[in-house]
């Protein structure tokens, strides 16, 4: 689960950086002067909405190498580095994208993850405990699980949704702090000091709910990928990679926690619209369910 937590704390924290750079600007104040059009308004939420996801995509292969510590294998120093390199490299040529950087991450844990802004500009990562605790073909199934992330192009979908959340959460921020100062506080134009900060806070609160979207995406993209690496490296060996996970997971840090393969056990009610990823009971239900064409 590790990626997409990174990617909503990252792109919320840049929203809220850009509204308080905004204010300090005067560019609210502009638009009021202007006659603070919605359409105005709109114009605005989406440039900073957008701008706020696109850059933490373009920023999320850095931020995983750098908190996670991952080690790109430049030049493989032994059989296993050198395997995971040909593996990855296979998957990828069988789903027609370029080549990922490829890294070791020290945990005992047994994970993976893949991140990039795009399709062929990509890192695939596993965990030192993967590679002790899973055999080669559960190995083989977690890469191909990686790689179809990858080749679905689910990090560029995922910033485009939160760009579409970022522009709605900012233009409805903005509507609020200025009924909060006016009706609440008396102010003439709407634009006084409650203004500033009701908007901070509705962009937070209106943040944390717009990211149930970005989580019911990260739901649904797993069962994709889950198919994909059946496809790429075997129905039984993504069932048995995902069961050796089950067997073994350890949630990784919150921050990257959306990232990863596997989100631990199941949950119901509010905590499961929090979960980036479907129980792996589920999953495995359903790769078990797949037609009869797929090995």
């Amino acid at each position: 689960m590790k990626r997409i937590l990174l990617f909503l704390v990252t792109n919320l924290a840049i929203v809220v950086v850009l509204s308080v750079v905004a204010h300090l600007l005067g560019v609210d104040q502009y638009l009021n002067a202007r006659g603070g059009s919605l359409g105005g308004l709109l114009a605005f939420a989406a440039l900073f909405g957008f701008g706020g996801s696109l850059i933490s995509l373009a920023i999320s292969k850095w931020m995983a190498k750098t908190t996670m510590g991952v080690q790109v294998i430049t030049h493989p120093r032994n059989a296993t580095e050198s395997w995971l390199i040909n593996a990855v490299g296979a998957h990828a040529r069988n789903v027609g994208i370029g080549m990922p950087e490829v890294g070791i991450f020290e945990s005992p844990d047994p994970n993976a993850f893949a991140t990039g802004a795009s399709r062929n500009n990509a890192l695939v990562a596993v965990s030192s405990g993967l590679l002790q605790r899973m055999n080669e073909r559960e190995v083989d199934a977690v890469l191909g699980h990686e790689i179809s992330h990858v080749a679905n192009g689910d990090m560029v979908t995922l910033a485009l949704i939160q760009g579409v959340v970022n522009t709605f959460v900012i233009f409805l921020s903005r509507i609020i702090g200025n009924i909060v100062d006016r009706t609440v506080f008396r102010s003439e134009d709407g634009r006084g000091p409650a203004y500033f900060i009701s908007v901070i806070v509705s962009e937070i609160v209106l943040g944390i709910l717009a990211s149930l979207i970005v989580l019911w995406f990260s739901r649904w993209r797993e069962f994709r990928a889950d198919r994909g690496g059946a496809t790429l490296a075997g129905r039984n060996n993504m069932i048995s990679a995902l069961e050796a996970l089950k067997a073994n997971h350890e949630p990784l840090p919150q921050q990257f926690a959306a990232f990863g393969i596997a989100d631990g056990k199941g949950a119901y009610g509010i905590r499961r619209l929090m979960m980036s990823h479907p129980p792996l009971e589920e999953r495995i239900a359903a790769l078990r369910a797949l037609p009869a064409d797929i090995p």
